[in-house]
């Protein structure tokens, strides 16, 4: 009996050990990128990879929001929009054109919120110049911008940082031009957020330091 009950706790360590190395394997968290992206020599770069399309990108926006809210004063926030096929390309102009008009605080929160709360199918140029047009700013003046020289130039680096970041959808994070992580990654937001919190950390304790006078 007692050789029993020893080959019995004996298979059940075994299992939980098992068990406890694929909870530990189940999600990479996060991971290196292959080529470091450029990045400002004097604050830790956040970059989110978003389309206004990807209702995990409208999931995701409360939480990376909360954490912009707070982040430290070197850590530096910026979102571009994803370019994966021509159908994300209309978002990622009107994204660039909200901006280059300060029109952000009206445009961008809205613009979610009426495709994935409202259900409503604003993807084609003409359909978001609907909507700018409902909110009350100039159709024409943000066409414009949408085609202007300064977004032709945002698209393109857009394309290249997807490109280059290596990743495979959105929404994604790269931190310092360095790290890579996603909600796959990372297996939940709240959790998404929490190793972006951990790398920025680690990267602002490598920025130089002032020096005492």
């Amino acid at each position: 009996m007692g050789k029993l009950l020893t080959i019995i706790f004996a298979t059940t360590l075994s299992l939980m050990v098992a068990g406890s190395s694929f909870a530990a394997e189940a999600y990479e968290e996060y991971e290196p990128l292959t080529a470091p992206l450029s990045h400002p020599a004097d604050k830790v770069e956040v970059i989110e990879f978003f389309w206004y399309g990807c209702p995990h990108c409208y999931d995701f926006e409360p939480h990376i929001n909360a954490w912009a809210a707070k982040k430290p004063a070197n850590a530096l926030f910026t979102q571009i929009p994803a370019i994966f096929s021509p159908k994300w390309e209309p978002h990622a102009r009107a994204f660039y054109a909200a901006q280059m008009l300060n029109l952000m605080g009206r445009f961008h929160h809205a613009l979610f919120s009426a495709i994935h709360k409202q259900k409503r199918k604003i993807y084609t140029e003409s359909a978001i110049l609907d909507f700018v047009a409902e909110l009350g700013m100039d159709e024409q003046a943000f066409k414009d911008a949408m085609h202007s020289f300064a977004v032709e130039t945002k698209i393109r680096r857009s394309k290249q940082l997807v490109k280059a970041s290596g990743i495979q959808g959105v929404p994604a994070v790269i931190v310092n031009g360095k790290y890579r992580t996603s909600g796959s990654l990372a297996g939940s937001y709240p959790r998404m957020v929490g190793i972006i919190d951990e790398l920025v950390a680690e990267e602002l304790a490598l920025l130089p330091q002032p020096s005492k006078p």
